[in-house]
């Protein structure tokens, strides 16, 4: 039986367990991290040294770092249709997936840590209006990569990108930020919002 270990609040354990519901894949969870128990003690840190969530353990197989998990759990039940074989289809998904892990969450870090988890490090007014600035920024590059496809952000179809972007932008329209007109973001939430794991864990979950 699959465990993972982190909250059901924490985006990163979101992208898990949204990708669990698409391979209807059975797994046990704990709650661990703020609020829960904590990620500091020996025992998860044995785990995971970066005391961060999400962590699985498969089978006395243990792996950290949200991204990667789920591309290990794509792999393991052979979902090309999620992450493909073919190398240049598979480059673009991995593309926007370690874009959204590096650009897009560092964006947005800041506002979303002064605005919504009141933060007492993250309350300067100039930094959290220049954190929001940068993160639509990074929502227009995903306004036009949605105008281009149509439809998904790797192109016609739903993958592990959409996953991870997908998470992002519920987090983007749960923050109090201005947020300017995406016609095609706008479209692309509703387009998610039609599968039940993004219902479940994505847009009527926790920012």
């Amino acid at each position: 039986m699959l465990k993972i270990l982190g909250k059901s609040s924490s985006i990163n354990v979101r992208k898990v367990l949204w990708l669990c519901a698409e391979l209807d894949l059975h797994y046990e969870q704990e709650e661990w991290g703020s609020g829960f128990r904590s990620t500091q003690v020996p025992e998860f840190l044995a785990l995971n040294p970066n005391a961060m969530v999400p962590v699985i353990c498969d089978s006395g197989f243990v792996l950290w770092e949200s991204n990667t998990i789920c591309r290990y759990l794509v792999s393991q039940h052979n979902r090309a249709d999620l992450l493909p074989d073919e190398p240049q289809a598979r480059a673009i998904v991995e593309q926007w997936m370690d874009w959204q892990a590096t650009e897009l969450n560092n964006a947005w870090r800041y506002a979303f840590m002064g605005l919504v988890k009141n933060s007492p490090e993250h309350t300067d007014v100039a930094a959290i209006r220049v954190s929001a600035e940068n993160w639509n920024r990074r929502m227009a590059i995903i306004e036009m990569q949605l105008s281009k496809t149509g439809a998904f952000v790797a192109g016609n179809t739903f993958t592990l990108a959409d996953i991870v972007i997908g998470l992002s932008i519920n987090r983007w329209f749960m923050t109090p930020i201005d947020h300017p007109v995406f016609p095609a973001v706008a479209e692309y939430y509703e387009r998610l919002s039609e599968r039940p794991g993004f219902r479940l864990h994505g847009r009527n979950g926790t920012p």
